[in-house]
């Protein structure tokens, strides 16, 4: 059987591919240290595992459930949303339960884009906004952001560009792989290009609390739902990715596009999971310090480690992550290559990101203390 033509634009996913030789490795009796995955290893929250557990004795619990998700998870959307970025979300009409932000991913461009329109996609940036564009028939431009310029968009730069085929733009922020952080007024500007060039922007949020002491959300700007869309997700910050869950928030009209696509796609999610996600959200911002303090401690043995390995790291970084310069006399597949063999650590080369993430990798925090210390006395100077 000949596969899609669509399949001929897309590789199989790095992690996807790497990981089976990581894996391979470990068989074989290598012990090591993956440093490479932002999947939380902390679980979480004992409120929310008691929550699901007792949602699982409900009459309905085992019942197809509301394509947009149940009333109480969604209340309880509109709450955070409400209390922690000062953002007013209509609990009928501007929120959508995902099954994780990666399937509103698709799902959005399936809803929005037609074989030949463009999108406008962050260098570096997540390698499944470039990926989903082609397999859906549309076209990947992609956007340079730099040390130099904060990896922040130059809109100015941008806006000399013919922009007439562009359909959808994709922001991150706080960024992954860098860790670097918006401002209002940088959501407040791509908001006016937004409206100014007709295009539909989209912010990918998921770290927004990982040692980050100031979240924000792009629909705090003053006209953000006319032509904005935010993912959000409850994987990093819960440290519940395995659950899949999150949500898409924006205004009715858009929404209703999405739902369009994803009610012929899933059946609505397992009324436990969205019970104890609803738990999670209502928090109070003491998990978010506790968590943290966590992450802090990591952070700083992750520094330590990019030093012994003369990495260099980038300042000023939030989320789950350490983005550092390689040594100048290597390149960052080589690098890591080096590390996965040499030392038995494995991290993410920065090149996977885009042309802009070559001469960096990324280390995450989600690895033991025990496990970041054990990796700092593998190298040797």
């Amino acid at each position: 059987m000949i596969q899609a033509e669509r399949l001929n634009e897309v590789q199989e996913y790095y992690f996807s591919s790497k990981l089976r030789e990581v894996r391979a490795l470990e068989a074989s009796g290598k012990p090591i240290i993956n440093l490479g995955i932002g999947s939380p290893d902390l679980p979480p929250p004992v409120e929310v595992i008691k929550g699901l557990n007792n949602a699982l004795a409900n009459p309905a619990a085992h019942q197809y459930q509301p394509y947009k998700g149940t009333a109480d998870f969604r209340n309880a959307i509109k709450e955070f949303y409400s209390t922690h970025y000062t953002v007013n979300l209509d609990v009928e009409k501007e929120i959508l339960p995902l099954m994780g932000s990666k399937e509103g991913i698709l799902h959005i461009s399936m809803a929005f884009l037609n074989e030949g329109d463009q999108v406008l996609i962050p260098n570096p940036g997540y390698p499944t906004y470039s990926s989903v564009t082609k397999l859906v028939g549309a076209e990947p431009v992609f956007y340079d952001l730099d040390e130099k310029g904060h990896w922040l968009p130059d809109l100015e730069s941008l806006g000399k560009t013919d922009l007439s085929k562009v359909k959808l733009m994709w922001v991150n922020y706080p960024h992954m792989p860098t860790g670097a952080s918006a401002t209002k007024k940088v959501f407040q500007d791509l908001v006016a290009f937004a409206k100014k060039y007709h295009i539909l922007i989209i912010n990918d949020n998921p770290y927004s609390f990982i040692l980050n002491d100031h979240p924000i959300s792009i629909l705090e700007a003053e006209g953000a739902k006319d032509v904005v869309l935010e993912l959000n997700s409850l994987s990093k910050s819960f440290n519940m990715a395995g659950w899949r869950i999150g949500m898409v928030c924006g205004n009715e009209d858009n929404l209703n596009s999405i739902l369009k696509v994803k009610s012929n796609m899933d059946s609505g999610m397992f009324f436990p999971l969205q019970a104890g996600a609803a738990i999670a959200l209502r928090l109070p911002n003491e998990w978010f310090k506790e968590l943290n303090a966590v992450y802090r401690t990591r952070k700083k043995l992750v520094l330590e480690l990019a030093s012994k390995l003369n990495c260099i790291p980038e300042k000023d970084q939030t989320g789950l992550f350490v983005w550092a310069k390689v040594p100048l006399d290597t390149t960052s597949e080589l690098f890591v290559d080096h590390l996965l063999h040499t030392y038995d650590l494995f991290a993410t080369p920065g090149f996977i990101f885009g042309d802009q993430g070559e001469g960096y990798i990324r280390f995450s925090l989600c690895t033991p203390v025990e496990k970041i210390k054990e990796a700092i006395n593998r190298i040797k100077i």
